[in-house]
């Protein structure tokens, strides 16, 4: 692994040093997960910034996006043109003591530089692990194609199995695909590591947004494999399962998750209604699936009598899964989203923690979101370039640093 980090070494991935050539989302995601984790992991942005730093309001008071701040901390930061020669030199130097290479240039711009894959880095650096998030990827009908996580989810199909009958196919409301993809290249460089132990030898890895959303079909597309039935739009409804959706109450919209029958047993019980889950027409999930509108008339008649609220902690409390639906105010105030250390400070910065607790190595978020080329000068200093060189690197645009 690179051994060029000044930083502390902690967590799983110390020592790992990642060039992160990567804009936008499901590549930053990737590399600040990493970082969490312990990887160095050098954020190199191109002369006009990742473009998510004026994805606002709202804003920070240096004025940095929210949307680049939630993506890109514990990294260090360095603006290169690569579209010059001698920027590209200066990459091509970071990576001689990398262990990964993070990016998502439109296909075919690397070997346009002269530094593609196969073109050069796989030869020149062995052991690089070069992580390529994309659209479409390179070849097939839409290969090369540009990809953003709204088409994605149309072409992969998740619209259209969000939304009801009356609304029509829907966007999720957040970028699940850019941040499943994120989820995907960090699984695959930790792949690519762990066999690097045996083969010493690096490799590509791909990671494309249509696939991912392909992958997230589960259970429709399983359900299409099987049965050759369309899946329709069913809302909050869940397609295998009933009781599997959203009711009203006198104080709250919750969500019930009844996934077996135990749990429906319990629930008719607690509801004062135990007769429930010995009628035929609700015995089995088949036949509450088959049953589902009655069902549903039965239960709305009780909830809108509660306390919603209530009536999940008292769920829960039974073994039931249940939960009011929140919005992200409340969900990023709760006592458990606390007690888990999901919103963490750093730096006077606020942003959410990380999911995957590990008991020996846990991660940590140790700096802020890296200012537009606050690291520029003092990381070509530790790759070996001189005062003189860096003045000239800069003065011809090259490379740039922060503005005090």
């Amino acid at each position: 692994m690179g051994n060029s980090a000044p930083l502390p070494a902690f967590g799983a991935l110390a020592g790992l040093k990642v060039i992160d050539l990567s804009r936008v989302l499901g590549g930053p995601y990737c590399g600040q997960i990493l970082a969490d984790h312990g990887a160095h992991v050098i954020k190199v942005e191109p002369p006009a910034g990742d473009e998510t730093r004026a994805w606002g309001p709202p804003f920070a008071d240096d004025g940095t996006a929210a949307y680049y701040n939630g993506l890109n901390r514990n990294k260090r930061d360095i603006v290169i043109d690569l579209s010059k020669p001698e920027g590209r030199e200066i990459v091509l130097k970071m990576l001689t003591d990398a262990d990964v290479l993070l990016e998502n240039f439109k296909i075919g711009t690397l070997e346009r530089w002269g530094i593609g894959h196969d073109q050069t880095l796989r030869e020149r650096f062995p052991r690089l692990i070069h992580c390529r998030v994309s659209g479409f990827g390179a070849d097939g009908p839409l290969g090369g194609a540009p990809g953003y996580d709204a088409v994605a989810q149309a072409l992969g199909g998740l619209m259209s199995v969000n939304g009801t009958p009356d609304t029509g196919a829907l966007r999720v409301g957040v970028p699940v695909v850019d941040i499943a993809t994120g989820l995907s290249a960090v699984i695959g460089v930790l792949l690519a590591v762990i066999e690097r132990q045996h083969s010493g030898r690096g490799q590509f890895v791909e990671a494309t947004l249509y696939d991912t959303a392909v992958s997230l079909l589960h259970p429709q597309s399983a359900n299409w494999l099987q049965s050759g039935q369309t899946p329709t739009l069913s809302g909050n409804a869940h397609s295998n399962i009933v009781p599997y959706d959203k009711f009203p109450t006198q104080t709250c919209e919750v969500f019930l998750g009844i996934g077996n029958n135990g749990q429906w047993n319990k629930l008719c019980e607690f509801l004062g209604r135990p007769e429930l889950a010995k009628e035929p027409r609700f015995a089995t999930n088949a036949d509450r699936l088959r049953h589902r509108d009655a069902l549903r008339a039965l239960l709305e008649e009780h909830l809108l009598k509660v306390d919603g609220e209530w009536l999940c902690q008292e769920l829960l409390a039974a073994g039931i899964p249940a939960g009011a639906v929140r919005t992200v105010p409340q969900v990023l105030t709760a006592p458990h989203t606390q007690h888990r250390d999901m919103v963490v400070q750093v730096e006077g910065m606020s942003g959410i923690g990380i999911p995957v607790k590990l008991s020996r190595t846990p991660g940590r978020a140790h700096s802020a979101p890296p200012r537009f080329g606050q690291h520029t000068r003092e990381l070509l200093l530790e790759h070996g370039y001189g005062v003189a060189t860096i003045d000239a690197l800069i003065a011809r645009g090259t490379v740039q640093q922060a503005v005090a």
